[in-house]
């Protein structure tokens, strides 16, 4: 970056137009040594996908191109450094059946290239008047040939939905082929994954994660704004439908975002980066929701510029698999050196020219910068807590589950963790992917194996008259006899055989970013522990640890300079300790995870630890937390805070 930051327009972040200008200048310099000599593949470095070299090369040409119209378009077709022209001569050789680097097609049975139909599709629409208008007859029949076999394909009933949709809609726009009916269902297949205020579930489990904004926000608002799609294709109640989802679901994903930036650690595909900006573009361009355009370029900025400042394009400008900088086991087996270029939806804004409100007001303090924050998110689940004072944010998750209820599988690090945030990030490799420790409440059988709570089901999450957040979540546990770590494609973890347990009951109050999380086993069981995992802390050095089982009540802590993840026992704990292991995240080669333990628990007991994740030293001293057995009711918690007002609540059978 060679532009000086701006903290006159930009008293946040220092970035405006032209910083982001410049970054797609990088990143486009970057990946030309690995242009193919007819300029259809980039081959960036990296391990192979599971859908091969080939289909990684489409990859990177198609998600690059992105980038590359994104930063024309908003120019108004002005190009100096003739990108287009570049991305013109590979879709001539791509295109054509009888070059040495003709793509995969989209009805080729590997399936990636539908997804990279709907980049190029996409970008061919966004930059028409000044590419797709200007090629030569023979290459825009080629181009609608290979877009023509997406017709008749099978779909995945998930966000995938879109790619046909975005797919047929430019051949239809162009004169080519098309299906009214199968854009209808795909429509269909989009509106069965609405969950309510917002949110949609990427398919038709409780995959909640940053797919509902870089992909089933972005493309229907998209369409709708760069398509032709009135009439009955797309009518007007639907379209304000989208725009009030978009507008709920933009002011969750508002408060979801660090003061430093970093946006939540949670779901797969976390290379994408800083994809997670991308509805805060959609928002800016179609209006959806009316939020401050400063307020939106500060959270889009403030993403874009985490990663940056964190090393994301070091040494050599290009985007590797990783978090900050390279780290290739945050992978899946769908991802190939180029999928992170996805990351290319946060930079829609560039579509915007430099005229627009969302580039020329002042930047607006997010919401964590303007005051604490206690929220409850219903359809995932989720308890959203954060501070000003440290501005991290955190979720303490009690509906997200890559499995339906009742299916009983390991739990996955990305999905089914109790907790995530935006300092923070489950082990996605090494022993506790299948024995989970940190953000936990777990069983240890009598070989001191960790259960998996993955099938398990919500009871409540809300919002009590005191501000204070409450949510509660049961099921039957389950221990897996997992063959390796590595899991299936879509961010799950390692399979093998079950063996079923007990029912659990787990319970988290959140008051001022401090959790109370309860545990209940409801089930008779044999002679077992319950342990309880705090936040795991990350560290380029080893970490402060620290804990004690001999006063009571028992606690144990991981810390770093800037970071402080602590558990303290308030009721049936008696062990402590910190687990640490090495080389299993991307924040850091060593994670520390505090937790603590029963020598025992049996039916009906309420174990109570104090968990939280801190900036700052002092945290005070924990509440008093009394049960009361209401025999075929439940139980009613009373916890007694140090100051304010008690909290009391049911925890039902």
């Amino acid at each position: 970056m060679t532009s000086p930051p701006d903290f006159t327009l930009s008293p946040y972040t220092g970035w405006t137009r032209k910083h982001w200008e410049l970054l797609a200048d990088r990143m486009l310099t970057a990946i030309e040594p690995y242009r193919s000599p007819g300029g259809a593949r980039i081959d960036l470095p990296g391990p192979a996908s599971g859908a091969g070299a080939t289909s990684d090369g489409l990859e990177g040409f198609a998600r690059t191109f992105l980038i590359a119209g994104f930063l024309v378009a908003g120019r108004g077709g002005d190009d100096p450094r003739n990108y287009l022209e570049r991305y013109a001569r590979g879709l001539a050789a791509g295109t054509d059946p009888a070059s040495p680097e003709a793509w995969p097609r989209p009805d080729d049975g590997l399936h990636q290239a539908k997804v990279e139909a709907a980049s190029i599709a996409l970008t061919l629409q966004a930059t028409r008047p000044w590419l797709w208008d200007r090629l030569d007859e023979r290459v825009r029949e080629q181009t609608v040939n290979w877009l023509s076999a997406v017709l008749g394909q099978w779909y995945p009933e998930s966000n995938w939905t879109w790619f046909r949709i975005i797919v047929e809609s430019f051949l239809r726009e162009v004169g080519g082929p098309w299906s009214a009916t199968e854009i209808e269902e795909s429509l269909a297949v989009h509106a069965s994954l609405r969950r309510g205020n917002g949110w949609l579930a990427d398919g038709h489990g409780r995959g909640f994660d940053h797919y509902n904004g870089w992909a089933l926000h972005l493309y229907p608002m998209l369409w709708t704004r760069m398509f032709d799609v009135t009439g009955t294709l797309c009518p007007r109640p639907l379209r304000d439908q989208w725009a009030a989802d978009l507008g709920r679901y933009t002011d969750d994903v508002l408060r979801l975002i660090g003061a430093d930036g970093s946006p939540l650690l949670q779901g797969r595909s976390l290379t994408y980066r800083f994809a997670a900006a991308a509805p805060l573009w959609v928002s800016a361009i179609t209006g959806s929701g009316q939020y401050p355009p400063g307020l939106l370029r500060r959270a889009a900025s403030g993403i874009i510029s985490h990663f940056v400042k964190h090393g994301a394009l070091e040494p050599d400008g290009l985007l590797s698999l990783g978090w900050h900088g390279p780290w290739p086991r945050i992978r899946q087996s769908y991802s190939g050196p180029g999928s992170p270029y996805w990351a290319a939806k946060g930079m829609l804004g560039l579509l915007l020219p430099s005229d627009h409100a969302v580039w020329a007001d002042v930047e607006q303090p997010l919401p964590v910068e303007s005051g604490d924050i206690a929220r409850v998110v219903e359809a995932p689940g989720w308890l959203v807590s954060a501070r000003q004072s440290d501005g991290v944010v955190t979720v303490l998750n009690h509906g997200t589950d890559i499995s339906r209820p009742g299916e009983a599988t390991t739990d996955s690090p990305l999905y089914s963790r109790l907790g995530y945030s935006t300092a923070t990030l489950p082990s996605l490799t090494g022993p506790s992917v299948a024995n989970p420790v940190d953000n936990t409440v777990v069983l240890l059988d009598a070989a001191g194996r960790a259960s998996h709570r993955s099938g398990f089901r919500t009871l409540f999450a809300q919002k009590l008259a005191d501000g204070v957040l409450v949510a509660a979540s049961q099921g039957p546990v389950h221990w897996v006899d997992a063959s390796d770590e590595t899991g299936p494609s879509l961010g799950t973890g390692p399979v093998g055989a079950t063996t079923r347990g007990p029912v659990l009951t787990i319970a988290s109050v959140v008051r001022d970013g401090i959790e109370v999380r309860l545990a209940r086993v409801d089930s008779p069981t044999s002679s077992v522990r319950l342990r309880i995992g705090g936040w795991p802390i990350a560290s380029s050095s080893p970490l402060r640890s620290d804990s004690d089982t001999c006063k009571k009540p028992v606690f144990a802590k991981a810390a770093r300079d800037d970071l402080c993840s602590f558990i303290h026992g308030v009721r049936g704990l008696d062990e402590a300790g910190v687990a640490i292991e090495q080389g299993t995240s991307p924040l850091g080669e060593y994670t520390g995870v505090p937790w603590l333990a029963t020598q025992t628990v049996s039916a009906g007991d309420v174990v109570v630890a104090v968990v939280g994740l801190s900036r700052q030293a002092d945290h005070g001293p924990a509440p008093l937390v009394t049960v009361e057995d209401m025999a075929d009711r439940g139980d009613r918690i009373v916890v007694s805070w140090h100051q304010g007002e008690p909290t009391t609540f049911m925890l039902p059978i």
